[in-house]
């Protein structure tokens, strides 16, 4: 399987004033599509990747029978597109609202507010690049936590429900260093809350 870039499901410029037009066209047309021309490159070389999704790759990556080499670049470039594929799907010109993920957000949190500043000191405290999550674990309960660079919960056997890209990428053209206002402005596009 050739992975491919999917057209986003809104304009580049839908989500301003809280992500602006050309930090969307940059992130998903070239940072996106970088991670899917390498990871067609490592896939490329083992047939038997061939008919695996992404998701697959990295929910197997400890036991795909491949280089350490090609192991860490399939975590890193599969990581990288499975996140940015969910991260697009995440976000939406208008709220859908998911009463039930709500309910259980409460639920799990004390409230969707709680929910919300566990999220951001995620987010906010990962030293460097990375991402903040809200999963279903392998019990099916609800967690917070970020992950390094392009490591993916998938890896973990966790299933994503909710994730940030907090790359300087991802916010630097129009929040600079303020990361907490980008986190903060990014709840305005989050699609299910």
């Amino acid at each position: 399987m050739k992975f491919e870039l999917s057209q986003l499901p809104y304009a580049y410029n839908a989500l301003e004033p809280y992500i602006d037009a050309q930090t969307m066209e940059i992130h998903h047309a070239k940072h996106h599509q970088a991670y899917i021309d390498k990871l067609n490159t490592v896939v490329e070389k083992y047939s038997t990747l061939a008919d695996m999704s992404v998701e697959d790759l990295l929910k197997t990556l400890k036991t795909l029978e491949v280089d350490e080499v090609d192991r860490i670049a399939i975590q890193n470039h599969g990581g990288g597109h499975a996140n940015h594929a969910f991260f697009w799907d995440n976000m939406a010109p208008q709220k859908q609202g998911d009463e039930t993920l709500k309910s259980d957000i409460e639920l799990a949190f004390g409230s969707t507010d709680a929910f919300k500043q566990e999220f951001a000191k995620a987010a906010v405290s990962r030293f460097g690049s990375g991402w903040a999550w809200l999963v279903r674990d392998e019990d099916n309960a609800l967690k917070v936590y970020s992950t390094a660079n392009q490591d993916s919960p998938l890896s973990q056997g966790h299933t994503p429900i909710i994730g940030l890209d907090v790359w300087e990428h991802a916010y630097y053209l129009k929040y600079q260093n303020r990361r907490q206002e980008y986190i903060d402005n990014w709840w305005s596009v989050v699609k299910v809350l």
